[in-house]
């Protein structure tokens, strides 16, 4: 334990995490001189640049301030290139709808259709379901369809649920967006390749995506990627309008370079993934602990006793995730290291035995 009484390492998030040193010497070589403001910029032309590669084509990138905002901006571009259908067919676990405090709704006036799901996935059916009302001008009108990967019960899409999906929602002429505030976690987890990333996105229909960095590295800033070019048009002054236009971009570009250079977001993830699984391993069979189903990124939802989750905060703080059924959120990061996580599961091998 520090000297502050801060535990030395955190289990909350990934946004508990530090700058990666790689992104710091980034923002230090961007920090120099001159440079034009609002995107005018050499650092800003060179993430585009590694963007595009990214994604194998020419695909419209927009940086902005977080994910809430990249969220918005991206689901109100798709949703003025649709007419009236300002409709977003998400579950009703998914973070626009629980964790960003109607910002949809208040910034743009978006209307959530939360589907009820087991695994914080959308399926084919449930855009069936809510395309009956189509046409009906009593109703409101479908017109996006917003996923999240990796979800936030830390499950997978994997390429052919997306694929069905895009399918679908593209039949009934809705767009799909895709939530990528882990996205990078997502990749490690199918493959760990820029050819992962296009499988499960552009390859197969995804129309925008908000790609995270701040979760896996980054100091602050997202992106917005379309990978439809016809849903960009507006994106530029939508970006303003939303306050989500940063005038020193060149400090969120240099970041995206830093992280998108050598594989860094891709080895980031695979740490933060193997955390994890190292964590699961070592918890996993304690009577104290019931986390039966290992981890595919970097969150577990463990069940443990009140009184025990108190004593393990003692040694790395951690969310409550389903209180009623003692649920709790294990997060590990980049920055996570494995004598952190053997030390954490040796404290929870100290705690009484359930009866």
């Amino acid at each position: 334990m520090s000297s502050d009484s801060t535990p030395p390492f955190s289990l909350a998030s990934d946004n508990a995490a530090s700058v990666h040193p790689a992104v710091m010497e980034a923002l230090a070589r961007a920090n120099s001189g001159y440079a034009a403001a609002y995107g005018y910029d050499a650092f800003t032309a060179a993430a585009d640049r590694k963007f595009d590669d990214l994604f194998g084509r020419s695909v419209e990138t927009f940086y902005v301030w977080g994910g809430t905002g990249a969220n918005v901006v991206a689901m109100a571009c798709a949703a003025m290139a649709n007419g009236p259908r300002w409709t977003v067919i998400c579950t009703d676990v998914a973070h626009i709808h629980v964790d960003e405090n109607a910002a949809p709704e208040r910034m743009f006036g978006l209307k959530l259709l939360a589907t009820p799901s087991a695994d914080a996935k959308l399926s084919p059916s449930a855009i069936d379901r809510a395309a009956v009302v189509l046409g009906d001008e009593h109703h409101p009108q479908p017109g996006i369809v917003s996923i999240t990967q990796s979800t936030e019960s830390g499950t997978l899409y994997s390429v052919e649920e997306i694929a069905a999906l895009c399918d679908t929602a593209h039949s009934y002429g809705m767009f799909v967006h895709l939530d990528g505030a882990r996205i990078a976690n997502a990749t490690a987890a199918l493959g760990g390749t820029s050819a992962a990333l296009r499988s499960f996105t552009i390859d197969v229909g995804v129309d925008v995506i908000s790609f995270g960095g701040t979760k896996n590295g980054m100091m602050y800033g997202e992106a917005i990627v379309f990978c439809n070019p016809a849903l960009a048009g507006p994106a530029k002054f939508v970006r303003k309008q939303m306050s989500q236009l940063p005038s020193k971009m060149r400090y969120i570009a240099a970041q995206f370079d830093a992280l998108l250079t050598d594989g860094l977001w891709i080895a980031n993830a695979e740490h933060a993934n193997a955390m994890a699984r190292r964590l699961h391993d070592g918890v996993t069979s304690l009577p104290q602990v019931h986390c039966p189903v290992p981890p595919v990124v970097n969150s577990m939802f463990p069940t443990i006793s009140s009184g025990d989750a108190e004593s393990l905060r003692n040694v790395a703080p951690f969310y409550d995730w389903d209180s009623t059924r003692h649920q709790v959120r294990w997060m590990t990061s980049w920055e996570t290291r494995a004598d952190q996580v053997d030390a954490f599961c040796h404290a929870a091998s100290q705690l009484a035995p359930t009866v």
